[in-house]
């Protein structure tokens, strides 16, 4: 059993601590937010995460996971201290330190004892040695920095960490390697590995794997824009290219973009590393362009179709960024919004879980609804932006009877197309054929 704080209760810092406590640890999460923090020793969990209530609730009962706003208390109570802040990107796409440095500063003053000191939060390459040395401006009591990046899906948050590929630790300490190795063992006992390498490298590898992710979504985007050009269908193209074993089939599923708060804030930190650098990542730099374009692709589709969209009211389905979360960082359903309104057209919203976070952003500019059928009622086409399971097997009738005009402009690709064609719907999707009922 080890004695960890986690600083910072936002997602990572959350999921973190919770499933550390699954595994007989002793957590202590803390947070600055005084109303987060009662809300949380309530039994209220601050964000929507499959399966993450079910242990949050165990861990609260039997006294293993506790919150403060006392920063000073759990790091003496604590023996690892987990930083887990936020690091929005700045103007420049580079990664704001400052949370994670200010913390970094406070924990000089008050460490009393030996801590391992790591970075949870993704970081460019470097910020071990900056939080090293703003720790060392103040601390009279040895101590280690070790990076140990995340790899969490949201939606799939708590199986990846209770389950993970693999466990990136990096650190020059034999004696904070051994503590990390031990408080990790839980979770790697069908044997996927714990890999440890140098502080550097491990901040380095987290930016890179969500880099090369995004790089493989975008590409297959490109490869469907190409597929309408030329009439090829990127259902077919797809499953071509993920038989081969040295591709794999996951990430490569077109649609309007990648969102969220990691990938397009990895990529832009990486580039703006190598810039630092004077190394320009040419790649990483069309991914980006690619995916700006990419989010206003349908919405390119809806104006190529209708000509002037004033007036006109779509009902659109997904707010979030991807299904299973209510997270709206950089979602392309958010950009197809401004462009529809800019358009002067109004917009009918159902997201099972997003609605409350886009009505902060919105307020009465655009109308939310209780359910997907309601989001339709008479309006001259359904958008939809994410691909939430409940949309994947509609009543097409229903849908049908609803719509002033049997039309859907799908940006996941959710439906099959003959089943569109005999339904009688107008249908365009992404990469593929146009339904011209």
């Amino acid at each position: 059993m080890k004695k960890i704080a986690v600083v910072g209760s936002g997602y990572v810092g959350l999921v973190s601590g919770t499933c550390f406590a699954e595994t007989g640890n002793n957590v202590i999460c803390v947070d600055i937010d005084e109303k987060k923090v009662e809300k949380m020793k309530n039994g209220e969990v601050p964000i929507y995460e499959p399966h993450l209530d079910v242990i949050f609730e165990r861990n609260i009962k039997q006294g293993r996971l506790t919150f403060t706003t006392d920063l000073k208390a759990a790091v003496e109570a604590s023996e690892i201290i987990f930083l887990a802040l936020p690091t929005p990107p700045g103007g420049d796409g580079s990664a704001d330190l400052s949370y994670v440095l200010g913390v970094a500063d406070e924990l000089g003053k008050i460490m009393t004892s030996y801590k391992v000191i790591v970075d949870k939060s993704t970081v460019p390459v470097g910020t071990a040695e900056k939080v090293d040395a703003a720790i060392k401006k103040h601390a009279t009591v040895d101590f280690d920095v070790v990076s140990n990046p995340e790899f969490l899906r949201e939606g799939f948050a708590v199986d990846d960490f209770l389950k993970p590929d693999r466990v990136v630790i990096g650190t020059s300490s034999q004696r904070a390697q051994t503590i990390m190795k031990e408080l990790y063992k839980p979770f790697v006992r069908q044997g996927n590995p714990i890999i440890f390498m140098d502080e550097k490298s491990a901040e380095l590898t987290k930016y890179a794997a969500n880099s090369f992710l995004a790089t493989k979504i975008t590409f297959m985007n490109e490869i469907a824009n190409f597929c309408e050009k030329v009439g090829a269908n990127v259902d077919d193209v797809r499953i071509g290219m993920g038989s081969d074993t040295r591709i794999g089939k996951r990430f490569l599923f077109p649609g309007i973009g990648f969102g969220g708060s990691c990938f397009p804030k990895d990529v832009q930190a990486l580039v703006k590393s190598g810039n630092d650098f004077d190394y320009r990542f040419q790649i990483i730099d069309a991914v980006l362009d690619v995916n700006n374009n990419q989010k206003l692709k349908l919405i390119e589709k809806v104006k190529n179709h209708y000509g002037d969209l004033s007036g006109k009211n779509f009902g659109l389905w997904g707010l979030a960024f991807k299904p299973d979360t209510d997270d709206i960082r950089e979602a392309p359903a958010l950009y197809m919004i401004d462009a529809l309104l800019s358009a002067g057209a109004n917009i009918t919203a159902y997201d099972p879980e997003a609605m409350e976070n886009v009505k902060s952003l919105y307020g009465n500019k655009i109308q939310f609804v209780d359910n997907a059928y309601e989001a339709i009622n008479q309006k001259d086409a359904l958008l939809i932006a994410t691909e939430w399971g409940a949309f994947r097997n509609p009543d097409f009738d229903k849908i049908k009877e609803s719509l002033v005009e049997p039309k859907i402009f799908d940006g996941r690709n959710l439906f099959d197309l003959e089943e569109m064609e005999g339904k009688g719907f107008y249908y365009e999707s992404i990469g593929r054929r146009t339904i011209l009922n």
